[in-house]
């Protein structure tokens, strides 16, 4: 795509910001997104954050990627870069801005000594999975999490 701008998001209010991640990520509250935005702007060093706008300045897409220092599922190297979110507005898909925002994750992660990004998409997230297989990543593995109650003791 030309034309394409890119800011590093350095402050919680970078235009477009908070309402592309409601668009990715809708069934979170307005506050624990500007909650979550706040702590990636805090810790520069573990957290990247980018926004994609056009010539005109409206905002496309953004990337959040963070340090992982803990094992990550696939890996084999640490600290591995993780890709957090990745979402480009449907009107604008299929026009390189994805590429674009990886690309900068990808120069922030070597930047920071990695030499792994890692990411993972929902098992019924078929367009996220096509996604990354066509910004380069490879399948790992797939999981299904598993939960049980554990049942309270009596108290004697």
């Amino acid at each position: 795509m030309t034309h394409l701008r890119l800011e590093r998001c350095r402050e919680v209010e970078v235009p477009g910001w908070l309402e592309l991640r409601k668009a990715l990520w809708p069934e979170t509250a307005r506050e624990r997104h500007r909650f979550a935005m706040q702590a990636q702007v805090d810790d520069p060093e573990r957290h990247v954050a980018f926004v994609a706008y056009a010539a005109d300045g409206a905002a496309l897409g953004f990337a959040e990627a963070s340090l992982r220092f803990d094992h990550v599922n696939g890996t084999t190297s640490s600290p591995v870069a993780f890709l957090e979110g990745i979402f480009v507005r449907d009107p604008d898909r299929r026009r390189g801005v994805a590429r674009e925002l990886l690309d900068a994750v990808l120069a922030w992660a070597a930047r920071r000594g990695c030499r792994e990004l890692a990411s993972d998409v929902e098992l019924a997230n078929t367009v996220g999975q096509r996604v990354h297989r066509a910004l380069g990543f490879e399948e790992t593995e797939r999981v299904v999490y598993f939960k049980r109650r554990v049942p309270r003791l009596e108290q004697p």
